[in-house]
């Protein structure tokens, strides 16, 4: 399996981390994916401060290995959250949605390390020089909140814009697209939609079935005029937003609109009315596993997808 400073620096033995999927990257799935060798992820998401502490306390119950907590800058409660992850010596954070700096010095104090999702060369950059430890290249093949590059043109320009490491995410499902992400000079991937499929995911079955039943058309891109684009199923909701696109519809329209419905659709299984965030890659998953069964079937076929490079 191929080896990178990112092994080291979170203390995993593989370079693979799993999204931080709010509502559905709990602490079951996340202590599942560090059991294997990976890094887990829970996804805070607007979760308040109690029930993070509590899923953080109930990941270290299910494992002694390192894993993480995604979080959201724009949560109303993300000065409570950072003061949890500082209190319980989370090992690592991933950050979306702002600027995480001025949080770093106390975070880094404290042990933890700190790696945010950028979907520009721009705002690695900026990034970088505030001091994370490494940054996750987002490409807009990932379900969830999206930018506008694709992880093929975005990550090697990201690679050559910062000395930290670059982790790839967005597209990546198997074997070829780990590797696919090293050949363009990242040192790590993240995965999300995979793992939605694993057995450990607590989302409702019919979320995780949406994964299954996906094709390579399967998801759209919302809110492209709102300013919060989202690449979800395309479903009733969907077609409802895709509407509000059409005629230009206030930001406010969109919130309206999109006030709990990845809720309604990763907890109580509504995957018509539903946000369904998943990614493009959903069209090659057709099986629920276990996360370490995943992991194991990427890490196996890596020298598989090695030879057939060689002998070209």
């Amino acid at each position: 399996m191929l080896k990178s400073r990112l092994c080291d620096l979170l203390g995993i033995e593989y370079p693979i981390l799993q999204g931080g999927m709010a509502w559905v990257a709990t602490a079951e799935l996340a202590a599942a994916v560090s059991n294997a060798g990976g890094l887990g992820l829970i996804g805070a998401g607007h979760m308040p401060p109690g029930p993070l502490r509590a899923e953080i306390r109930k990941a270290k119950t299910l494992t002694a290995k390192p894993f993480g907590v995604n979080i959201m800058l724009m949560s109303p409660f993300v000065k409570e959250v950072m003061q949890v992850i500082l209190d319980e010596k989370v090992p690592v954070i991933t950050t979306g949605a702002g600027n995480p700096g001025e949080y770093i010095t106390a975070l880094k104090e404290n042990g933890t390390s700190v790696i945010p999702v950028v979907a520009s060369v721009a705002l690695a950059r900026r990034l970088a020089r505030t001091g994370v430890d490494a940054v996750i290249a987002e490409g807009m093949e990932s379900g969830g909140h999206v930018g506008e590059i694709t992880t093929m043109a975005l990550v090697p320009q990201v690679v050559d814009a910062v000395d930290v490491p670059v982790i790839a995410a967005g597209g990546i499902g198997d074997a070829r697209g780990v590797l696919a992400a090293f050949a363009l000079g990242a040192e790590g991937v993240q995965i999300g939609t995979r793992f939605v499929a694993a057995s450990e995911c607590t989302a409702h079955p019919d979320y995780k079935n949406a994964v299954l039943k996906a094709k390579d058309r399967s998801t759209v891109v919302t809110g492209l005029s709102g300013g919060h684009p989202v690449r979800v199923l395309d479903n009733r909701l969907a077609k409802e937003f895709a509407e509000l696109d059409r005629r230009g519809a206030p930001p406010e329209e969109f919130d309206r609109l999109g006030a709990g419905r990845l809720k309604a659709a990763a907890v109580d299984g509504d995957i018509e009315n539903g946000s369904v965030m998943i990614g493009q890659v959903a069209g090659m998953i057709t099986e629920i596993k276990p996360a370490a069964a995943i992991i194991a079937e990427i890490v196996g076929a890596i020298p598989r997808v090695l030879a057939g490079l060689n002998r070209l």
